[in-house]
């Protein structure tokens, strides 16, 4: 999906057919995951592009069925009726979506606990709901496929905490590779007896016996879990950051360091007020703080990411065929969004095609930003003229997607934003604009002007009606219109190219051709 591959006669070049329609991916859609675990009960439904699903539901409720499950060997009494009252719910919401049978499992409390195999029939004779409980090891392995979904090819560390355990699983090539459990849930730790003091030691002799299993894990660390995610956001409240999406969200081992010493000084109830996290949640925020250190401090990765996918999505991920896992989850998601909502489906491709060489030489990395870019281009237009821009901006900036990282989400909402708009300045936006370089923050300008110019120069094939030409040593910006298209270049597009060439700092020149460009 570099842009350079020689593609099939019947491919769509750089940015490869997509598969959103296949039978075999539209297999995918509607799919319902229950995940039932230590902590928490969920239900949710994907939809959409197979291979970066949206969320058509999402439901949670808060059940501890771990809870006092090391002292006691059983699972929570009262958890197990909350979460008995969850699973009918879900149950019944599948029946009328028409989504059963849902796929279903169960982690570390149902396998561990000696009432998990009643409780499970007792689920299955009251709901028909079949779980599929699992060892340590295959949760290890979902969750890393989960991380997968969103990010292909990815390479490093996965962690994935729960109520009662912490799995680690290996990433390399775009494959999970080793992969371990351990008793590092937060509930579990509460067990520990000795105070503080006695848990960091048992938390420090369990990390090290996991890193003499696991060897050096010196690249990227990608964290899965409530409370990891609950972490990322404490620390997103403590730095200020300006984007409240926490799926890419990066930590570097400093701030993480900073934001575990805040925890340590800040009551909870400040810190719920601060960040909106439920008492539940906030509740496991200290102990699993200091597994995140000691994880931290063991295996000392260059960098920590959030990710937002885990265990409900490497379960959708092991029923995508190959070649469906294999596509990038981005351009799925926005060829679909395109299809789904813009006027003229299919123009985002001739776009890209027409202001492409304002690009050249682009890395595949940016070019598949500027190919979703121009996916996205026109899938607002339903919004209000006089806030087309900031629907734009709002929409790549929180939109649900995987493969993108929180600085490429603000280049796209910049490119978007000014597609509808000449100027920035003044946004409410300014603060996340903050996230960007000047130079990535005129590049997006750049792109979107020139879509801006592209898409209403010619509603149909504008690179038949014209080309662009640049020529960055002159400083000249040059469009070659066809024989038959001066119409075309009319006032208003005259004025969207000049403000393209000013934002070049370019030369504009027009030239009025004989035939065809080429």
């Amino acid at each position: 999906m570099d842009g350079t591959a020689e593609a099939p006669a019947d491919d769509w070049g750089p940015f490869g057919r997509p598969l959103f329609e296949d039978p075999s991916a539209r297999a995918l859609s509607r799919v319902g995951v229950v995940d039932v675990g230590s902590n928490s009960v969920r239900l949710v439904v994907f939809d959409g592009a197979a291979r970066s699903p949206a969320y058509f539901f999402n439901e949670k409720v808060m059940c501890g069925l771990g809870a006092g499950l090391a002292d006691t060997g059983r699972l929570n009494a009262q958890g197990k009726v909350r979460a008995m009252a969850a699973i009918r719910r879900f149950q019944l919401l599948a029946e009328a979506m028409g989504i059963t049978p849902l796929t279903a499992v169960a982690t570390a409390a149902m396998r561990e606990a000696e009432d998990g195999p009643a409780f499970r029939d007792e689920i299955l004779r009251e709901t028909g709901l079949r779980l599929w409980v699992i060892d340590g090891d295959e949760e290890a392995r979902l969750s890393a496929q989960g991380v997968l979904l969103g990010w292909p090819g990815a390479y490093g560390l996965v962690c994935d905490i729960g109520g009662s355990s912490m799995e680690l699983a290996e990433l390399r090539d775009g494959r999970v590779g080793k992969r371990l459990t351990s008793p590092l849930g937060p509930l579990r730790l509460e067990t520990v007896k000795g105070g503080r003091k006695a848990v960091k030691a048992h938390i420090k002799a369990v990390m090290g016996d996991l890193r003499e299993r696991l060897g050096p894990q010196p690249d990227r660390l990608f964290l899965v879990g409530g409370s990891w995610r609950a972490i990322a956001r404490i620390d997103m409240a403590r730095r200020g950051y300006p984007l409240a999406v926490l799926h890419e969200y990066r930590m570097s081992r400093r701030s993480m360091s900073e934001t575990i010493a805040y925890i340590k000084e800040t009551p909870l109830d400040e810190i719920r007020a601060r960040t909106g996290l439920g008492e539940a949640r906030a509740a496991l925020v200290p102990l699993a703080s200091l597994v995140l250190a000691e994880l931290a401090r063991t295996f000392k990765p260059r960098d920590i990411a959030i990710s937002s996918y885990g265990i409900r999505e490497g379960m959708l991920f092991e029923q995508m065929p190959q070649r469906l896992r294999d596509r990038d989850p981005l351009i799925e998601a926005c060829r679909f969004s395109e299809a789904k909502d813009a006027r003229l489906p299919g123009f985002g491709k001739k776009l890209f095609e027409f202001i492409s060489p304002l690009f050249k030489p682009a890395s595949s990395e940016r070019l598949r930003i500027l190919k979703a870019a121009c996916l996205l281009h026109d899938v607002s237009w339903r919004a209000h003229p006089d806030y087309r821009h900031e629907v734009c901006f709002d929409n790549a900036t929180r939109a649900n997607l995987g493969g993108l990282t929180h600085t490429e989400r603000v280049f796209i909402g910049v490119a978007l934003l000014h597609r509808y708009k000449n100027s920035r300045a003044g946004s409410r936006f300014e603060p996340l604009f903050e996230l960007l370089t000047e130079k990535t923050l005129r590049e997006a300008e750049i792109l979107g002007k020139a879509m801006r110019f592209g898409a209403m120069f010619s509603v149909e094939a504008p690179e038949n009606m014209g080309r662009l030409k640049w020529y960055p040593k002159k400083k000249i910006l040059e469009l070659r219109l066809a024989k038959g298209a001066e119409g075309l270049f009319g006032e208003v597009a005259e004025a969207r190219f000049l403000s393209l060439a000013t934002a070049m700092e370019a030369e504009p020149k027009v030239l009025r051709l004989r035939n065809k460009p080429n």
